[in-house]
């Protein structure tokens, strides 16, 4: 892919990977351009998404960022707090973040997962107002809709292993299965 391909990218919209009453809906920052340009949810290489999602019990097997529509059959989704393309988080603006929280606030009653797993705790402050917030679950409600907020699996954020988000990610799928009377795969 070359630089004018990304460049390109900026323009598109990331469909999301959604279905009424998932267990778990992952909630992105935005789309990086690499996402952008494929069309597929995690798709910079260096993004440990994919497989800390498998490390933590929520998929079988490593996905690809192509097969993300094979989440569904697991009962989980992808979205976006912003859903405009950026090569970097910090290019989105304050009232971008406000915006999409509202947006997503409403997806979310709409979708009625049984969580919203938004993956970057920093992301979840600035969309919901609360600047405070901590890595883990919520007291926020949406709906009947429980929150947890989860280490953004970026490359960039070096403060988390994958081994370490496989754990907290765990942590949700734990919670997730008790809640999902189907029971998550793992």
């Amino acid at each position: 892919m070359t630089p004018a391909d990304l460049e390109a990218a900026r323009d598109r919209i990331v469909p999301d990977v959604v279905a009424g009453g998932l267990s778990v809906l992952f909630c992105g920052i935005n789309p990086g351009l690499m996402t952008a340009a494929t069309g597929h949810h995690f798709a910079r290489p260096g993004n440990r998404f994919w497989p800390v999602l498998h490390l933590s019990g929520f998929t079988p097997r490593l996905l690809a960022p192509a097969e993300q529509e094979e989440l569904l059959s697991y009962g989980l989704g992808i979205t976006n707090v912003v859903a405009r393309a950026t090569a970097r988080a910090d290019e989105l603006s304050a009232q971008e973040f406000r915006d999409g929280g509202r947006l997503l606030t409403a997806k979310v009653e709409r979708l009625r997962p049984l969580w919203l797993a938004v993956v970057g705790v920093t992301a979840y402050r600035s969309a919901f107002g609360e600047p405070k917030a901590r890595i883990g679950p919520q007291d926020r409600m949406i709906g009947a809709t429980r929150v947890w907020a989860l280490p953004n699996p970026s490359g960039l954020n070096a403060h988390w292993t994958a081994a370490a988000m496989a754990e907290e990610y765990g942590r949700l799928r734990a919670a997730a299965s008790e809640d999902d009377g189907a029971g998550l795969p793992g």
